[in-house]
Formats: structure tokens, C-alpha cells, sequence
């Protein structure tokens, strides 16, 4: 279902975030305003941004020491995702990679490279720090489990599949419906992550985190203004919730996000988790807004009947078992 907005949405759910005249969602300031204003004066961040880019999170093997593509190399990857799963490739699919694409080009909105060999730019490496000996042990006993349960209750199925979220915070981007909607009021900023409907209400006045004991999927998160760059710190996570890459309670993600044109942001976050990783990291994923770019529903929902059908065909094949 093609959305318009998702604006009266936010608004009935948080009925203090309202919006300026001429600075809604999708309606970006003139390119010659270099301020990008509200009318209560904070940087402006409205609008429907896509963080859709096929640049990979860490540096591939084969492009150790580069941090840039060459122009050669972006129209190369470019093209090849614009025929990923298109009829001009139908002949190179065997059954089981056709299988595995799932969609054809239609449905995929992947995006373009960045022209960087990794989404990572610190370590300069391009490449996740090495896990601390608690982490490793903690990621060897999370795979042992799945391989002898994964299929116990509907409780041991991954949190995406079981329609409560999926791109977390901060997100990596995947097959579609890669889409931050921003909307602000004055002493707030609401950021909608499309992907399972997931609002923030992030708090600009400097009040404290939530009780250490209040855990949360996607986190409690806070917001202040750093000059024109709106930082955002999430904290209180439950350690459930961080699969991209694994994390702990103890997980804090410090988001920026800074405008520097009419259908462009400056995002980066960085990855604070000391019982996880050896040192911190930090991503940059540039927001976009390109003309016309639309949000679509990503329909999924709790009473899914995939996890009946996959929990179903666990209990046949443990039954047919010798």
C-alpha cells in the first residue's frame, strides 16, 4: 500500500509533535537556505530520508587499504544491482538462486554505492573491532543454543520474523524499505523507522534515561542540539535485540545528524559497548531525500501465520525423525 505520509500517524500517537507551515515531512527547505530553520529556530531535519546503499557495512577482503571505489567501480556495482533480479539475468539463476532472491527487481530498493568500500570509517580498517573474550563466549553459546533450539517455540524465532522489529537502532541497511521519516515540535524530534513501524520520541530537555531496569528493543534515547548537529544517545537496550551485531546491556549508540543541503543529512553513529567490542565504531550512512521518494507500508504483524506454518513443520519433521 503506497503511504502519502505517516505524519497524522505520529501526531494522534504524540500529540505534542506538530508542524511548522512549509517544513512537513518530505518538504525540504530551498537549496540557497544554507540555515534549514524551523520557526522556533532549531536546524531543520524534516522530511522523508532514505539510507538506502548497497555499500557494505565492513570492508570486503579483496579491498584491504581502500577506502574509496573508483568511478569505474561504482557504475560497475551500480548497474549489476540494477539487474540483481531482473529478467536480464534470468538465465544465470539456477532454481536455488532464484529461490534465494525471493523478489524480482521491482520489489528491491537497495540503493546506489556511497563510493567508500565500507559503511564503517573508524577503525580506518573498515572493519568491526575484534570481540572481547566475553563476547566471544557469549556469541558461542548463542549459536550452540539456536542450533538445538531454534525451532522450540515461537519465542526462539528471530525477532524480524516474529513481526516486533527489525532495523533497530541505529540501522543497517538492507533490502528495502530503508526509510527515517523526521518530524519535529519544539524541545522534540520523532524519527520513524518504516521497517515494523518503530516511532522515537526523542526528548531534547535534558531529562534523564529511563531506570536501568526499564530495558526496551530499540532502546531509550535522548537528544540534544550540538551546534547544528542534533545528537542523539540511546541507551537501555535489551540484550535481545542487537542481531546485526552483537551487543549486551550494556550497548550505548551515539547517533549525529546534521543537514547540509535541501535533500541531504550527514548521519553517523557510533557503537559504545565495551563488554562487546574492544573499542568503539563508528558508521557513516548519508540520509537522502530523492524527488518523489515515497514511503511504503511494510506490512508486517504479530499474528503472522508464517511462524504457526514454521513451528508446525519443526513438530512433522521431529515427529518422521527415527
Amino acid at each position: 500500500m503506497r503511504r502519502r505520509s505517516l505524519l497524522v500517524a505520529v501526531a494522534l500517537a504524540v500529540p505534542v509533535i506538530c508542524l511548522s507551515p512549509g517544513s512537513g515531512a518530505g518538504q525540504a527547505p530551498a537549496a540557497g537556505d544554507a540555515t534549514f530553520r524551523t520557526l522556533w529556530g532549531d536546524p531543520d531535519l524534516q522530511g522523508i530520508w532514505s539510507y538506502a546503499t548497497i555499500t557494505p557495512l565492513q570492508r570486503p577482503g579483496d579491498l584491504v587499504g581502500r577506502e574509496f571505489l573508483t568511478a569505474e567501480e561504482v557504475a560497475e556495482q551500480n548497474r549489476g544491482e540494477a539487474i540483481r533480479a531482473s529478467s536480464e539475468r534470468r538465465g544465470e539463476l539456477t532454481a536455488e538462486r532464484d529461490l534465494a532472491l525471493a523478489y524480482n527487481q521491482v520489489w528491491w530498493d537497495r540503493g546506489t554505492s556511497t563510493g567508500r568500500t565500507a559503511l564503517i570509517v573508524d577503525p580506518t580498517d573498515g572493519r568491526l573491532p575484534s570481540l572481547t573474550p566475553e563476547a566471544e563466549q557469549r556469541q558461542a553459546e548463542g549459536r550452540a543454543y539456536r542450533r538445538n533450539h531454534a525451532y522450540d517455540s515461537w519465542v526462539d524465532r528471530p525477532l524480524q520474523e516474529r513481526c516486533m522489529t527489525y532495523q533497530r537502532v541505529p540501522p543497517v541497511p538492507s533490502g528495502y524499505s530503508n526509510t527515517y521519516q523526521i518530524v519535529q515540535s519544539p524541545g522534540y524530534v520523532a524519527i520513524l523507522n518504516e521497517m515494523i513501524h518503530d516511532v522515537r520520541v526523542v526528548p531534547l530537555d535534558g531529562r534523564s534515561p529511563l531506570d536501568q531496569r526499564i530495558r526496551q528493543w530499540n532502546g531509550d534515547s535522548r537528544g540534544y542540539w550540538d551546534q547544528d548537529t542534533l545528537v542523539v544517545e540511546t541507551t537501555n537496550y535489551r540484550d535481545t535485540t542487537t542481531w546485526r551485531f552483537p551487543g549486551s546491556q550494556a550497548l550505548r549508540a551515539v547517533e549525529r545528524f546534521t543537514r547540509v543541503g535541501a535533500d541531504s543529512i550527514d548521519y553517523r553513529f557510533t557503537i559504545h559497548d565495551d563488554t562487546t567490542y574492544t573499542r568503539p565504531w563508528t558508521v557513516e550512512l548519508p540520509l537522502t531525500s530523492p524527488p518523489g521518494y515515497v514511503i511504503y507500508e511494510y506490512a508486517c504483524h504479530e499474528g503472522n501465520i508464517s511462524i504457526a506454518h514454521v513451528l508446525a513443520g519443526a513438530r512433522a519433521e521431529e515427529r518422521a525423525a527415527p
